[in-house]
Formats: structure tokens, C-alpha cells, sequence
């Protein structure tokens, strides 16, 4: 496994986010010994689900307005259905994602989350999973759009649903320790 302990990680979240396809990356990675940094629309704490019931909530580090894509190595999109579907209204938000792929730095979106990908125009030609709802939006933004658990396409990785999270931990951490190791 790659050494990420030096590694300074963004997630952009809002109310509505599937509460394990937040906090389970989000532990990987600062167990793995990455700085994790929570970036939302406001610092009230947002509330996360369970599918359809309501879960835990988190108070967000950051306000989204602040954030330079700079000061960080990697992205991390969670998914569920609110919460990518409100960011991707947001043209901060797109500002951020687009800074992470023009700078090449990784990027990780799972379940509904590729909404926000699609929204910034990032997906053209690249291989990519979602949750199956998904699938013909992007297609029809460019994306060559398989199933499985994770895709790792350069240093873009998406997977499915939370039953991937394991997989998509896995492939965040690696891809992460990667892209900091040749930086190094």
C-alpha cells in the first residue's frame, strides 16, 4: 500500500448524502493518515441518510466558497440522491471538480454522484460505474459506462453503490499514495 500520511483530502457533501458513502471513506482515508477536510454549503451540520431514513448528521469543516482546489490531492464525492443533485446547482462546486481534473489529481464519485462529473463536463472518454439510474446520463455525456464494484480510470475511480465501498477504499487509498509518491 501506498504512504498517504502526508496526503490532504477534500469532500464535498451537502444534506442528503448517503451517510456510509461518506464516513466510510472518510475513516479509510484518516486511518490510512490523511488530513480529510469536509467542505459543504454551509458549516450547520448536514444530514446524512440511510437510503430513505434519516442518519447521522456531520458539521462540515470548510464552506465550499473557501476551498482552493490547490490546497489538496485528492477529491472524494459521496453520493446519494439529494445531495449530488443540490451541488451540482452549484457553480463553485463545478469550479472545484473541473480544478481537481485539470490539475490531474484524483478523483473518486460513487452512487449518484457522477451526477456532479457529468454537470462538469468531465467524463467524455472516460470509463466509469454509477448507480445503474445513472448509467444513460452518462453515456450520453461520453462515458464508456460499465458495472462493476470500481472502475479506476487514470485517476478517476467511481463505483456503484455502498456495497463497493470496500473496493472503492481500497482503490482512493492506492490511487491517492500513488499520485503522491510520484509527486514526491
Amino acid at each position: 500500500m501506498n504512504d498517504i500520511t502526508n496526503a490532504r483530502v477534500l469532500i464535498l457533501a451537502t444534506d442528503g448524502f448517503e451517510q456510509s458513502e461518506l464516513f466510510s471513506p472518510r475513516d479509510a482515508l484518516m486511518d490510512a493518515g490523511a488530513t480529510v477536510t469536509l467542505a459543504s454549503l454551509s458549516l450547520d451540520p448536514i444530514q446524512g441518510m440511510l437510503h430513505a431514513k434519516k442518519g447521522l448528521t456531520i458539521t462540515p469543516d470548510a464552506l465550499i466558497d473557501q476551498i482552493d482546489a490547490e490546497d489538496f490531492d485528492a477529491l472524494v464525492l459521496p453520493g446519494g440522491l439529494a445531495n449530488p443533485d443540490a451541488l451540482r446547482l452549484q457553480p463553485q462546486v463545478i469550479a472545484i471538480i473541473q480544478a481537481f481534473f485539470d490539475a490531474d489529481k484524483t478523483v473518486a464519485a460513487i452512487c449518484h454522484a457522477p451526477w456532479l462529473l457529468i454537470e462538469a463536463d468531465v467524463v467524455d472518454g472516460r470509463r466509469v460505474t454509477s448507480w445503474p439510474s445513472l448509467r444513460t446520463d452518462l453515456d450520453n455525456a461520453g462515458a464508456d459506462v460499465v458495472d462493476e464494484e470500481v472502475v479506476v480510470d487514470g485517476n478517476l475511480i467511481t463505483s456503484r453503490k455502498p456495497d463497493d465501498l470496500p473496493a472503492f477504499n481500497a482503490a482512493l487509498i492506492e490511487t491517492i499514495g500513488a499520485q503522491v509518491s510520484a509527486a514526491a
